[in-house]
C-alpha cells in the first residue's frame, strides 16, 4: 500500500530529523531547508498530502511558500501545519489568514506532533470526498435543471408561436453577460452560484404571458397602446404567479425568479415599466435578463419582423435605441459580442463544465472564512431549493433511498404531500411509511433496485400510493447508484414518483394541511388570523366578537399526567371548541395552550361567550379543563383585527387579574388595562 507523502520544510536539519523520526515509519517523508526548495518540491510532487512548513527561513520564508500556494491553488488540495516556538506571536495569526490548517510549536512533542498530524489529514480527506459529492449533485442537478428550462421554454412559447429557443437563448447571453461583469467589477458581489441561480431563473422571466390572449401574443402588426397597455401586464402577471407558491415564496431561486419576471422590462434611465425603477434599484439579475431578452428579441423572428443580423442588434442597443440599459453591462456586451455570436450559433443553451462546476465547489468551500462545512452545507441548501422547487412545478415526488446506514430522503414537497419526515432512519420500520407504501408496495421497491446494475442502473414501474385518505397510482422512476469498490456495492438510489392523476385536488388538500394545525387540526394562527382580516374587511355594523382563550392549569396536565396527556387535553379542547361554535365561526389553535375565536354572534355576545365557556370547562378523565376567555365585541371602532386583538387581550388580563376559570367582555372600564400593557 503507497504511503501518503509528507514535506517537511525547515532550514533547520535537526528539526527535520526530529520531524523525520516521528513520522517516518507512517509516512513517506520528503524535505526541502527553505521555500525555494520547497517550491520546487511542490512542483516536481503532485501527490504531496501534507506539508510542515517553518515560517522563519533563508532565502525565502513560509510566507512566500503560503503566497505560492494561494495564488497556485495548491493550498486547497495540500493541507499546511505550521511550525513556530511562539504559539500566540502575530506571525501565527498571519498564517491562519492565509490558510494554514493547524500549529506545531517547538520543541515537539511526538503525541501532539502525530495528533495533529493525523487530525489534518482526516479532515482534508473528508473535505476532499465533500468537494466530490457536492460536485456529482450540482452536475446532476444542472443537468435536470437543463432539461427542465427546455421543457418550460416549450410550453411558455407554444403559445407565442415561437421556436421555443427565445428562453434558452437568453438563458446562454445571461451567463455570459454575469461572467463577464464579475470579471470586470465586484460591485455587484456575484459568486458562481449567484450566476447559476440567475441564469435558471431567467427561463421564466415571461412566464406571465401564458395569462395573455394568444391572438394579441401572435398578431402580426404593431400593438396598438391599449393593447401594449394589456401586453405589459405580463411582467406583474409573472411576478404573481411566482408569488402564489406559499411554500416557496422566501427561498433565493423563486426571490430571484420574481426579480426578473417584475422588472426585466425596467430601464436605467427610469422609463421602463412596471414600476419606473431607476439605476441600479433595478436589481442586477433583472439589469441582465432585460439586454438579454432584447438582444435575442431583435436577433429572432417574429410574427411581426424578419430577424436583425447580430453586429446591427448590438450596435442599436449599444446606440440606445432599445432604451438605456448599465454602461457596465453595455461593455459587457460589446467586449463579448463575438463570443455571444459563436455559443449562440451552437443552437443549444451552454451546459455547465465539470471545471466549472470544482470552481463552484472550490469557492464555496474555502473562500468563506465561517468554515469548510458552513460553507458546503449553505452551498448544498441552494442545490436543495432548486430541487424542491421543480419538484413542487412538476408535482413530483423526488427521493433518495442510502442503504448503509438505511434512510429515505425525501424532497420538501414530496414530503409534505404524503405527510413523512423529509429524512427517516431506518424507513423500512417506519409506521408512517409503511401506511403510505404498504408492505407489498415497499417489497417491490427493494425488488426492483435489486434487479438494477452498474450497467443498467435504471428502472421504473407502476404502483399505488395512499395517503390523504386517497389511493393514487403512480410512475416510479429509479437510478442506482454503486460504489467504486471491487466488487462495486449498491450504496443509494435516487428516484421521482409521478403522479398519473391530476393533481390539482392534492395541491388544495396541501394547501389546506399547511393552514393547519396538525396536533389539533384547527387553524393555525396566520391562517385564522388571514381569515378573520377578510371577514372584517369593510365591515360597517356592528356584530360578532374576537375571543382569546387560556388554559387553567395546562402545565399540571403535562408535569402530573405527562406529555401524551397533555396533548389529549389539547385535542379535547379543540373538539369541544368545534361543538360549541358555529360552522360560520373562525376556530384556531394560537399556539402552546392558547386559542383564538371568531364568532358571527346573532345573539348578545355575553350570551355566545357563556355558552362557549360552559362547554369548555368540565373534567376530562381525572383532570379538570379549566379556562380565562377574553371577548372582543366588533362594535363602534373597535373593527379591525389589531384593535380586537388588543381589545380581546385586555379583557383576558382583566379576567386574570380576576382569578382564574372566569370570562369577561370588554369594556370601558378596561381602558386602564389597555394603557398599562401599553405601557409596558
Amino acid at each position: 500500500m503507497q504511503r501518503e507523502k509528507i514535506l517537511i520544510v525547515d532550514d533547520s536539519e535537526m528539526n527535520r530529523s526530529i520531524l523525520t523520526d516521528m513520522l517516518g515509519e507512517e509516512y513517506e517523508i520528503l524535505e526541502a531547508e527553505d521555500g525555494v526548495q520547497a517550491l520546487a518540491r511542490l512542483q516536481e510532487e503532485r501527490n504531496i498530502s501534507l506539508v510542515l512548513l517553518d515560517m522563519v527561513m533563508p532565502r525565502m520564508d513560509g510566507f512566500k511558500v503560503l503566497e505560492y500556494m494561494n495564488q497556485t491553488g495548491r493550498i486547497q488540495e495540500v493541507p499546511v501545519i505550521m511550525i513556530s516556538a511562539e504559539s500566540g506571536s502575530q506571525q501565527v495569526a498571519k498564517a491562519y489568514d492565509m490558510g494554514v490548517s493547524d500549529f506545531i510549536p517547538r520543541p515537539f512533542d511526538a503525541l501532539i506532533v502525530r495528533r495533529r498530524v493525523v487530525n489534518t489529514l482526516l479532515l482534508y480527506a473528508k473535505q476532499k470526498r465533500l468537494s466530490a459529492m457536492v460536485e456529482e449533485q450540482i452536475y446532476e442537478t444542472e443537468r435536470r435543471s437543463s432539461m427542465m428550462i427546455e421543457v418550460l421554454s416549450r410550453v411558455v412559447e407554444f403559445r407565442n408561436g415561437e421556436s421555443g429557443m427565445h428562453v434558452l437563448n437568453v438563458r446562454l447571453v445571461t451567463e455570459l453577460l454575469l461572467r463577464a461583469l464579475t470579471q470586470r467589477t465586484d460591485r455587484y458581489n456575484l459568486s458562481s452560484a449567484d450566476i447559476a441561480r440567475i441564469s435558471i431563473g431567467s427561463a421564466l422571466h415571461d412566464i406571465g404571458k401564458i395569462v395573455i390572449d394568444e391572438k394579441l401574443l401572435n398578431k402580426p402588426g404593431k400593438l396598438t397602446p391599449e393593447e401594449f397597455e394589456i401586453m405589459k401586464t405580463h411582467a406583474l402577471q409573472g411576478a404573481e404567479i411566482l408569488d402564489a407558491i406559499p411554500i416557496y415564496r422566501s427561498d433565493p431561486l423563486i426571490r430571484t425568479a420574481y426579480e426578473i419576471c417584475r422588472w426585466h422590462h425596467e430601464r436605467y434611465d427610469g422609463r421602463g415599466y412596471p414600476d419606473g425603477l431607476q439605476g441600479d434599484a433595478i436589481p442586477i439579475s433583472a439589469q441582465v435578463v432585460s439586454m438579454a431578452d432584447v438582444y435575442d428579441a431583435l436577433i429572432s423572428k417574429r410574427a411581426y419582423k424578419e430577424p436583425i443580423p447580430h453586429e446591427t442588434a448590438v450596435a442599436m442597443i449599444a446606440d440606445g435605441q432599445c432604451g438605456a440599459f448599465n454602461p457596465l453591462l453595455l461593455q459587457c456586451l460589446t467586449e463579448n459580442s463575438e463570443q455571444m455570436r459563436r455559443e449562440l450559433a451552437e443552437g443549444t443553451a451552454r451546459s455547465v463544465t465539470r471545471r466549472e462546476i470544482r470552481n463552484i465547489v472550490d469557492e464555496s468551500i474555502y473562500t468563506y472564512h465561517g468554515g469548510a462545512s458552513d460553507r458546503t452545507l449553505r452551498l448544498l441548501d441552494y442545490e436543495r431549493t432548486k430541487y424542491n422547487f421543480f419538484s413542487a412545478m412538476t408535482h413530483e415526488i423526488q427521493f433518495e433511498y442510502t442503504f448503509a446506514p438505511p434512510m429515505l430522503n425525501l424532497a420538501a414537497w414530496g414530503a409534505e404531500m404524503l405527510g413523512i419526515d423529509e429524512i427517516t432512519m431506518d424507513p423500512a420500520r417506519d409506521r408512517k411509511i409503511r401506511s403510505v407504501l404498504g408492505v407489498e408496495n415497499w417489497n417491490m421497491l427493494r425488488n426492483k433496485i435489486k434487479q438494477t446494475t452498474p450497467e443498467t442502473p435504471m428502472c421504473s414501474y407502476e404502483c399505488l400510493l395512499t395517503y390523504g385518505g386517497k389511493t393514487r397510482w403512480h410512475e416510479v422512476h429509479l437510478r442506482s447508484i454503486w460504489s467504486e469498490d471491487v466488487p462495486p456495492k449498491l450504496e443509494s438510489v435516487l428516484g421521482k414518483a409521478i403522479d398519473i392523476h391530476d393533481t390539482r385536488e392534492k395541491m388544495e388538500e396541501l394547501e389546506e394541511r399547511a393552514a393547519r394545525d396538525p396536533m389539533t387540526g384547527l387553524l393555525n394562527r396566520s391562517a385564522a388570523q388571514e381569515k378573520i382580516v377578510e371577514r372584517l374587511k369593510d365591515r360597517t355594523e356592528d356584530g360578532g366578537a374576537l375571543a382569546l382563550i387560556d388554559l387553567d392549569f395546562f402545565k399540571v396536565a403535562n408535569d402530573n399526567h405527562g406529555h401524551e396527556f397533555g396533548d389529549e387535553v389539547l385535542k379535547e379542547v379543540a373538539r369541544r371548541l368545534r361543538h360549541s361554535v358555529r360552522g360560520t365561526d373562525i376556530v384556531c389553535r394560537a399556539g402552546g395552550d392558547e386559542f383564538m375565536l371568531f364568532l358571527e354572534c346573532e345573539l348578545e355576545v355575553e350570551s355566545c361567550a357563556r355558552r362557549i365557556f360552559r362547554s369548555l370547562c368540565g373534567p376530562f378523565h381525572d383532570f379538570e379543563i379549566s379556562a380565562t376567555i377574553g371577548i372582543a365585541p366588533v362594535k363602534g371602532d373597535n373593527r379591525t383585527y389589531e384593535s380586537l386583538f388588543r381589545t380581546a387581550d385586555a379583557a383576558l388580563y382583566a379576567a386574570k387579574r380576576e382569578g382564574r376559570r372566569r370570562y369577561r367582555v370588554y369594556d370601558e372600564s378596561m381602558d386602564d388595562v389597555l394603557a398599562t400593557k401599553n405601557d409596558n
